[in-house]
């Protein structure tokens, strides 16, 4: 009997112990958050040519809207202190507007960004006479250039934590003056980290000159009706280009210390710009070109805008970089829900080789060969403080 039952409990415990237990629900993980693209219609042009936006948007949520048209970045979103994203790029919410004459919002320029003296330069022995319009001067690639022909996009996708798009543009040898077929390539770049690189490159089947940049104005408040005299600019430049009467540079590279050009600190915009100086005077406020120091990739400037708490650092491989604090901007431009853009609402900061600089054989060159490739590159990037 004691038997019987020592056999009874010791089957009891291994059918306990061999009891299937339970299905556990499988732990699912969310997938880990990416980038996007996607586009819309945006309109024909004048002469019948469909023009596309695209958005591009970070796992973060920065987005940024691209138009065909020009290259153009309509809006930007970025972070504040808080949190909130809010677009800080100055842009219209319509195609005709931005075919109307506008300062080249957000748009790329070329193929020579900035001013070239009397439209007009010499290369291999030839002189090339360019369209003057800009004064007596040449002025970001003349009444028809990069800002305003459709680009073709070559490559559009999500990308890890982020968005690429890619543009062509062929412009056809002696297009607003140049010589040479120039083929122009420009990949925008929406990282993870809230930057956009911007890749610039271009090929050419005869000498010429190339300079291409980013025209976006600024306003980091992301309040339009404010201007941006009281954002914190730090240039990393010790030197400047004086200009003459018409903007152009005279040659030199002036020392910014001692000036009101000397933004190799943080420096409120507004603390100079009504300073009783030359220079200020003939810009109308800030309007030229400061040499950055150093070569290769490196911070050439910065920007912080205490209210908001938004920083943007911009780094690149150029030689200079143009600062331009809006000084035309007068209040007859409309801003996308009403109001207008008044007096320095934006600032540009547009990374290049020098102004004339075709003219001005001590500057970089900016000479472009059959074989060579035009290549340079351009970070814009968002942090809070």
């Amino acid at each position: 009997m004691k038997h019987h039952l020592f056999s009874i409990l010791l089957i009891g415990a291994l059918f306990l112990s061999c009891k299937v237990k339970p299905t556990e629900e499988p732990i699912v993980e969310s997938p880990a958050p990416t980038g996007s693209i996607s586009s819309v219609s945006y309109g024909m042009t004048r002469d019948s040519i469909a023009v596309e936006e695209y958005t591009l948007k970070n796992k973060n949520g920065m987005e940024v809207k691209i138009i065909t048209y020009g290259g153009i970045i309509t809006s930007w979103t970025a972070p504040d202190k808080d949190g909130n994203y809010k677009n800080i790029v100055l842009g219209y919410d319509n195609l005709a507007q931005y075919q109307r004459s506008t300062p080249y919002f957000g748009a790329l320029i070329g193929r020579y960004g900035n001013r070239i003296a009397k439209g007009m330069f010499t290369l291999d022995g030839n002189t090339y006479q360019l369209p003057k319009n800009d004064g007596q001067n040449h002025l970001h690639g003349g009444p028809k250039g990069f800002d305003k022909v459709v680009w073709t996009v070559t490559d559009s996708k999500a990308e890890g934590e982020g968005a690429v798009l890619k543009l062509k543009y062929l412009s056809p040898d002696m297009q607003m003056g140049y010589p040479g077929n120039l083929e122009a390539t420009v990949t925008y770049t929406l990282t993870g980290d809230n930057a956009l690189e911007v890749d610039y490159a271009a090929t050419t089947d005869k000498t010429t000159v190339v300079n291409l940049t980013q025209h976006s104005y600024f306003n980091l408040s992301g309040d339009f009706s404010t201007n941006i005299l009281d954002h914190e600019l730090t240039l990393s430049a010790t030197k400047y280009l004086p200009v003459d009467g018409t903007l152009i540079p005279t040659g030199e590279l002036a020392p910014v210390s001692g000036t009101p050009f000397d933004f190799t600190s943080s420096k409120v915009i507004g603390t100079d710009i009504a300073a009783e100086n030359e220079q200020l005077k003939r810009g109308k406020g800030y309007d030229h070109c400061w040499v950055v120091d150093g070569e290769g990739m490196r911070l050439a400037a910065s920007v912080h805008h205490p209210g908001s708490g938004r920083v943007l650092e911009i780094s690149s491989n150029e030689p200079g970089i143009q600062f331009y604090s809006g000084n035309f901007l007068d209040g007859r431009l409309p801003v996308p829900g009403g109001g207008t853009y008044g007096h320095r609402s934006g600032l540009c900061l547009e990374t290049q080789h020098f102004p004339d600089s075709p003219n001005q054989p001590a500057f970089p060159t900016t000479t472009l060969k059959p074989g060579e490739t035009y290549s340079t590159k351009t970070i814009f990037k968002f942090t809070t403080k």
